[in-house]
């Protein structure tokens, strides 16, 4: 019986260990948010603390098994209840934990949402457009339909960027650029692989894809994102040197873009003082 509780809370740790795995490192990288990450990195820390509690638990278990084994059982019912309450107390503080994961990374999610869908409305053109003659027609129909081929091809690659699918979201989103090379949105899908490369760890294609969008459309608003997601792979490469030159660059031409803000907060954190 005893040996059985033991093998329970033995997979009760590798199911915490697991939590830690699925949902930290893919949730922390799937979007570049500096709160969310820390926040994300203040319930690992939690883990890891859970898992050393665990680990006493176990430890005090075994040297019950030995007690019991050498027949001192004077206080082996006051231990086991013991346990029991600190094994529930740990099962609850793991259910807390999971609950302040999911909402973490519910908010990156979010905040990306509507980050693209703000750039989005930047990227549309100002021009209006006007009616079409009767001999027009046609010609107008098939634009209409144009527009919405090229709006669901955007859509179905954001979709699987949404969910994690980074490889296929970088294929889509390099076959939407081919297609649509003039399109609004063909400089915000360049950033979108950039950062589906980011998130893959591939941190030297993540910084060639993002240069890409900076020499193909120097004026567009994403180059600011581009250049913080540059950096970002920098840092990640152990290149603190180049990724303070990038954020301070960033500074210097975007001083009031949302990415100028999070450079500034990096710069702080690599020590970087003016």
């Amino acid at each position: 019986m005893m040996r059985q509780q033991r093998i329970r809370w033995m997979d009760a740790r590798g199911l915490m260990a697991a939590l830690l795995f699925v949902w930290v490192p893919a949730q922390a990288t799937i979007f570049g948010d500096d709160e969310a990450r820390k926040q994300i990195a203040i319930e690992r820390a939690r883990v890891d603390d859970l898992l050393k509690q665990l680990d006493a638990v176990n430890e005090r278990l075994g040297k019950v098994e030995d007690q019991l084994k050498s027949g001192g059982l004077l206080d082996l019912q006051t231990q086991i209840d013991q346990l029991r309450q600190d094994l529930a107390n740990l099962r609850g503080q793991l259910e807390v934990l999971n609950n302040n994961i999911e909402g973490a990374a519910k908010r990156q999610r979010d905040m990306y949402v509507d980050l693209d869908a703000r750039l989005q409305r930047l990227e549309q053109p100002a021009a209006g457009v006007a009616a079409p003659s009767a001999e027009g027609t046609s010609g107008a129909d098939a634009a209409v339909a144009g527009q919405d081929d090229e709006n669901r091809a955007y859509e179905a690659a954001q979709e699987l960027r949404r969910i994690g699918n980074y490889q296929g979201a970088i294929a889509a989103f390099q076959a939407y650029i081919k297609q649509y090379p003039q399109s609004s949105r063909a400089p915000r899908a360049q950033y979108w692989i950039g950062d589906s490369y980011y998130n893959l760890r591939e941190f030297k294609a993540a910084i060639a894809s993002q240069q890409t969008l900076i020499k193909t459309y120097p004026g567009n608003p994403s180059v600011p994102d581009a250049m913080l997601n540059i950096a970002s792979s920098q840092i990640e490469l152990g290149d603190s040197k180049a990724a303070k030159k990038t954020l301070q660059d960033l500074l210097a031409k975007y001083p009031l873009s949302d990415a100028a803000t999070k450079a500034k907060s990096r710069l702080d954190a690599l020590g970087a003082k003016k």
